[in-house]
């Protein structure tokens, strides 16, 4: 029997613990990361996790001392403490309290009246499969030892609804002058005075769910695995599995986030007669123990209906923070890709093709942004980690795919997924998670409705989205990677280059389509420097002319100079190339007219060959540069690179000042990085221009003091097209196009009215799907809703 002398915090060895787990955590390959509104950590009293792998039982404690300094108390397993030995010793004396303890409950509460937090696993174990939903829609969970499903426990709400009533008790006894009655509880607590107990019965007794979210989960060897087993020979299947899955989790690089939901405070509200009962009840309380006892009311009819109530109100508290709990999900790629792929299998469809899994996965994640109720991995909030789904192009899917092959739940070949009869069959509460991972994800986000229904649509709307509704939300993953770029580039040692900067213009790219389709879309590529409001004056005036027109962002642009310095020739390409996507689903034929290095990128883009391409306008791009310094950009930047390898510095030189012909587009600063890049780009599509066979039209200054007038003449010597010009501008001047010098608007729109066919926009695009892949009952569904500019 554990005494309460016993359970005393030993706070040298507490803060030994906390620094020893800081150490490791620095070493691990765990990445935690607490999400919380400002203020939880230190306003919540009682804190409830989910509970999926046995070392997260220490990391709650570790992160409330970090945020607040207070000491926590928690609930462990009563077979840790039985044997009374060193270990049990050492568990008393970091806060844990065995969950069989004589007193348990008005222990925890008088702990939290002393300032303590407390820290409550209600699922009571490991839950290793995650299956907290039954197939009522209830939440419970699988008792191993009673081998059978039950309720979540349900002492944390007792705690906090008891507490609470003490509380409203402290308060009433000092209101009636019982300054005696006050003093034995101020003793008893261990408290400076009677004011320090008023102040913790008028703080609110506040329930903080929690969940602790692990991305991505392998299966995998490892080494904590591989040395255990040299040890301890023969070591037995449910071991194993611990090993293989929580090793993996330390070791290998994985996200673990803690989210603590909006406290719920225990103040129920009472029907009026259960506050008179309840008065009656507690009329004579005089100890937190006596409270929990209310068999020891004089009264027995009284004290059972009493208890009844608090009964009630005790389980609506605890199914309400549950609910909560489950909601703080981090969700990721994996969760949507899981539930995917039972909800194909359960509906039959297997095979099925690439094309329409990665659609249908791509359209969960979009769906999902737009529930503002979900919990999105931070990775979900950057396109550059989850745009590449349509293409089956995303880390997350690649991991998950190898891991449920190697599982044997489904075969990839042939381009299309083949779902295996092992997906949808139970496995052993201590198997699950080496035999059926995507079962283990698709029910952590069981509990969620709107992580499912963002699935579910997403399966009909794959099979229903016409393309420009699909393109639109292409493009808001554009804006997205705006925003993301702006956030990550604005931090404090960002800020003396940002400061100086000169653009006022927007940066962001933008999308206008007409109400009346013409056959014949537009890109617009803008210069280095730069951002899509250089074009956007161009791009007004097709708009008006019933084009449907796009300004792409090239990387780095539109931000600030230190995204412009991360960023390589080939980042910008790849933009073009998602703008060119864009736009292709408005228009049967697409024209890209690019001023600059967007010149020479919608150049090397059509070097490509791509579909449906009717022509460039390049207009001042850059084959040769006039300023001869410019030589020396690769040295410069080589340097740079070893200065940041050998010092903690940005380089020796990693910025130099531009003097701009539009400062209010273009950065003030041009990264050296970026110059390097820009080079690079020119020698490649040097070698490449040979392949450019489209119509293309060459606009140049004669006196262009930044591109040499050389440019011009090599484009259109080495060009394939047989369809080509080359028009001098009379110009000193590199803008040419947006100051409109020369007629040079005029002259692009002339060849882009020559490029026009007379044959009609093809209306209605859609792509081709199987019947087995659409559903008849949501031919109802609307597409989904633009919200962009145009």
């Amino acid at each position: 029997m554990i005494a309460t002398e016993d359970l005393a915090i030993n706070e040298t060895t507490y803060q030994r613990c906390v620094r020893a787990f800081s150490f490791l955590h620095k070493r691990l390959g765990l990445n935690v990361e607490l999400h919380q509104a400002e203020g939880t950590a230190e306003a919540g009293q009682i804190f409830l996790f989910n509970h999926f792998a046995r070392f997260e039982t220490i990391v709650p404690q570790y992160l409330l001392f970090k945020e607040t300094g207070a000491y926590c108390r928690t609930l462990a397993s009563q077979e840790f403490f039985a044997n009374n030995d060193g270990f049990a010793n050492f568990l008393l004396s970091i806060g844990g309290v065995p969950n069989n303890m004589d007193g348990l409950l008005p222990f925890l509460a008088a702990e939290i009246l002393r300032g303590r937090k407390v820290v409550v696993f209600p699922e009571g174990g490991m839950i290793k499969d995650r299956r907290v939903v039954d197939e009522a829609g209830e939440l419970n969970v699988f008792s191993p030892s009673a081998r059978a499903r039950r309720k979540h426990h349900k002492g944390a709400a007792a705690v906090a609804l008891m507490l609470e009533i003490f509380k409203k008790r402290i308060l009433s006894v000092h209101a009636a002058g019982d300054m005696r009655r006050l003093d034995r509880w101020v003793e008893a607590l261990g408290l400076q005075g009677v004011d320090e107990l008023l102040v913790a019965a008028g703080r609110p007794t506040s329930i903080v769910p929690g969940n602790i979210t692990f991305f991505p989960i392998r299966v995998e060897e490892n080494i904590l695995q591989r040395g255990v087993e040299v040890f301890f020979r023969g070591l037995g299947k449910e071991m194993k599995e611990e090993l293989l899955i929580e090793g993996n989790i330390l070791l290998k690089d994985t996200d673990m986030d803690i989210r603590f939901g909006d406290p719920i405070e225990a103040d129920v509200i009472w029907k009026w007669w259960e506050r008179l009962l309840l008065d009656w009840a507690f009329a004579h309380v005089d100890s937190l123990d006596h409270l929990f006892d209310l068999n020891a009311c004089p009264d027995k009819w009284v004290g059972r209906l009493a208890k009844s109530r608090v009964g009630n109100n005790t389980r609506r508290l605890r199914d309400r923070c549950m609910a909560e709990m489950y909601r703080q999900v981090t969700v990721n790629v994996s969760h949507f890709a899981s539930r995917l792929m039972l909800r194909l299998a359960e509906r039959r469809l297997s095979p099925v093709d690439h094309d329409f899994f990665h659609r249908a996965l791509y359209l969960a994640v979009k769906f999902a942004q737009d529930r503002p109720v979900l919990n999105l991995h931070r990775s979900l909030s950057r396109p550059a980690y989850y745009a590449g789904l349509p293409d089956g192009r995303c880390e997350a899917l690649d991991q998950l795919v190898a891991l449920a092959s190697r599982a044997g739940l489904l075969k990839d070949e042939g381009g299309q997924y083949h779902f295996l009869p092992k997906l949808s069959q139970g496995h052993g509460f201590h198997e699950v998670r080496l035999e059926n991972p995507v079962q283990v994800y698709a029910n952590e986000i069981a509990a969620i409705p709107d992580a499912c229904e963002a699935v579910d649509l997403a399966i009909e709307q794959a099979a229903l989205m016409d393309r420009p509704s699909f393109a639109k939300l292409l493009f808001d993953d554009e804006r997205r990677a705006l925003a993301e770029s702006r956030a990550r580039y604005s931090q404090d040692h960002h800020l003396e280059i940002n400061d100086k900067e000169t653009a006022t213009e927007s940066g962001e790219p933008y999308l206008l389509t007409p109400t009346r389709s013409r056959e014949l879309g537009i890109l617009l590529v803008h210069g280095l420097l730069a951002s899509p409001a250089e074009l956007r004056p161009l791009g007004d005036i097709l708009h008006s002319r019933d084009y449907p027109v796009m300004g792409v962002r090239l990387k780095g642009h539109g931000t600030s100079p230190w995204d412009l310095r991360d960023r390589a020739w080939r980042e910008w390409l790849a933009s073009v190339e998602r703008g060119y996507e864009i736009i292709s689903a408005f228009a049967d034929r697409v024209c890209i007219v690019g001023f600059s290095l967007g010149g020479n990128l919608a150049l090397r883009l059509a070097a490509e060959g791509p579909s449906n391409l009717a022509g460039v306008a390049a207009v001042a791009s850059p084959m040769k540069l006039r300023n001869k310094n410019l030589v020396f950009v690769p040295v410069i930047h080589g340097a740079n690179k070893l200065a940041e390898w050998t010092w903690s510095l940005e380089g020796v030189m990693p910025f130099r000042l531009n003097d701009s012909e539009h400062p209010e587009t273009n950065y003030r600063h041009i990264p050296i990085r970026a110059l390097y890049e820009l080079r690079r780009s020119i020698d490649d599509l040097d070698r490449r221009l040979g392949d450019v066979t489209c119509p293309v039209a060459i606009l140049h200054g004669n006196e262009d003091r930044v591109a040499d007038p050389k440019s011009a003449k090599i484009i259109y010597e080495k060009v394939s097209s047989s369809d080509k010009t080359l028009d001098w501008i009379e110009a000193e001047r590199h803008g040419i196009l947006r100051n409109d010098i020369g007629g040079s608007v005029q002259k692009v729109l002339s060849f882009i009215e020559s490029l026009r066919s007379e044959d009609p926009a093809e209306e209605g695009r859609q792509w081709q799907v199987p019947v087995s892949q659409s559903s008849a009952s949501t031919k109802d569904r609307g597409a989904v809703v633009y919200q962009g500019e145009g």
